[in-house]
């Protein structure tokens, strides 16, 4: 790797820093500034962090339990080959920026690590001879900055109070030079950039990435993608925010996945010329749907994600799924045959992109090693229909539960991250169940 750090520092002769970002269970970057002097060193014997500092919670403290309980050992993080980039900042093109990966004091991968998760899912396909193709579709919210005088609430104020303009190219006009400085920061690093609309809740945005059948290096983009644009809507003095339900009456921020499955000849497995698909594609969304309870701790990682979920609101309530229906869980998006695939809708935007990915193939292979059949597809709207299937978890505390219970979250994700992510996530619920919040005051104290 030595040469492609000679080349890089000979290209960007003004970058001075690089970053070396990992990201956390909850999808937050974390990590180091190295000095451009100290990058050949990195990219030989990597960094330590502490093992803990992946299983963060949202407020980035330490969960004791599984900080202190081993002396807050480190763990061995190495650069992801080819991950270099250039990055600009306000200051201009000063900063680069390489992703990070941990192993533990064995040197084995260490399952706290959501990229490693990612891996190890990956790897189970690649032994049965499939190779996943992917895309994510990123939904946020684009808001003013009230500034560090203001609290951040007065962002939402001025929206607009019935509807977002969906589609509109007007909104679009509107943010011209900002999306512009996003669509160049997006071809420095190499994003697979392929559009932005205007979505249907105020001020939200939806940016298409390109598929991939490397599905490590589409999760690494995502967390890219992520970073570049919180970066360039600050310069803008902007807030783009992946919060999964941030205006009370309109539809929350998703990241829709979609999947096909290629065999070692780069045939879609999925794909049978017919509209039903193949019974491999069958297989496929029987495990999603047997499986999304038991996921959807990590589709809705957070206390406000569960606010996303309410019939009508463009979020799945039950583990559906129907033929170009984007009122079910999954879909099979309309299309020609050979891009056959199943799309799933439930990951809130906050949701960290490695374990998004992880948890619907961990479905998908689940589906198809129990030879699993679906339910009858749905017609119309999902959320008038009868139903057989128990609604998804629509309470943080019952989605835990779920997911530290669940036989199938130990066997596909591994034990370790189980217990990491559901100690974590129970950490963050109390702190929120302690809060009293302005409506409660609002509602009780005359009363």
């Amino acid at each position: 790797m030595s040469r492609e750090i000679e080349l890089f520092l000979e290209a960007y002769p003004s970058v001075s820093m690089i970053e070396a970002l990992i990201t956390d269970c909850n999808g937050v970057a974390r990590g180091k500034l190295v000095p451009r002097a100290k990058l050949q060193s990195v990219t030989k014997n990597g960094l330590k962090l502490p093992k803990s500092a992946l299983s963060l919670d949202i407020w980035g403290r330490d969960i004791p339990e599984l900080a202190f309980a081993n002396g807050d050992i480190d763990g061995y993080c190495r650069v992801v080959e080819g991950s270099l980039r250039p990055m600009r900042t306000a200051r201009g093109l000063d900063q680069g920026q390489l992703l990070i990966t941990m192993y533990d004091e064995n040197h084995e991968p260490f399952m706290g690590d959501p990229r490693q998760v990612l891996a190890s899912m990956v790897r189970r396909f690649n032994a049965r001879g499939l190779r996943p193709c992917m895309a994510a579709e990123l939904e946020f919210s684009l808001l003013p900055d009230p500034g560090a005088d203001r609290p951040l609430s007065h962002a939402l104020r001025g929206q607009a109070s019935v509807a977002g303009n969906l589609y509109a190219l007007e909104e679009l006009d509107k943010h011209a030079d900002m999306l512009e400085a996003l669509r160049e920061a997006f071809e420095i690093q190499g994003l697979p950039y392929e559009g932005i609309v205007k979505e249907a809740a105020p001020a939200q945005f939806e940016v298409n990435m390109a598929h991939s059948d490397d599905v490590m290096v589409l999760a690494d983009h995502i967390i890219r993608m992520q970073r570049c644009i919180r970066v360039v809507a600050a310069r803008f003095n902007m807030i783009a925010s992946f919060m999964p339900k941030p205006m009370d009456e309109h539809a929350g921020n998703g990241m829709h996945v979609h999947c096909s499955m290629l065999d070692q000849q780069g045939n879609n497995v999925f794909n049978d010329g017919s509209e039903a698909g193949t019974d491999l594609l069958q297989k496929a969304i029987a495990g999603c749907l047997d499986t999304m309870a038991d996921s959807m701790l990590i589709f809705a990682p957070s206390f406000n994600a569960y606010r996303r979920f309410q019939a009508g609101n463009h979020a799945p309530t039950v583990p559906t799924w129907g033929m170009d229906n984007r009122t079910t869980a999954v879909r099979v998006p309309a299309g020609p045959p050979q891009a056959k695939r199943l799309e799933h809708r439930v990951a809130g935007a906050d949701a960290n992109p490695y374990l998004a990915l992880a948890a619907v193939l961990a479905g998908i292979l689940h589906g198809i090693n129990d030879e699993l059949e679906p339910p009858s597809a749905v017609e119309g709207n999902a959320w008038e229909k009868e139903h057989d299937a128990p609604d998804l978890p629509v309470l943080m505390s019952t989605a835990i539960e779920h997911f530290e219970q669940s036989e199938f979250v130990a066997k596909y994700l591994s034990t370790e991250f189980q217990t990491l992510f559901s100690k974590t996530k129970w950490q963050e619920l109390d702190e929120f169940q302690r809060r009293v919040t302005e409506f409660e005051v609002e509602t009780y104290l005359r009363g």
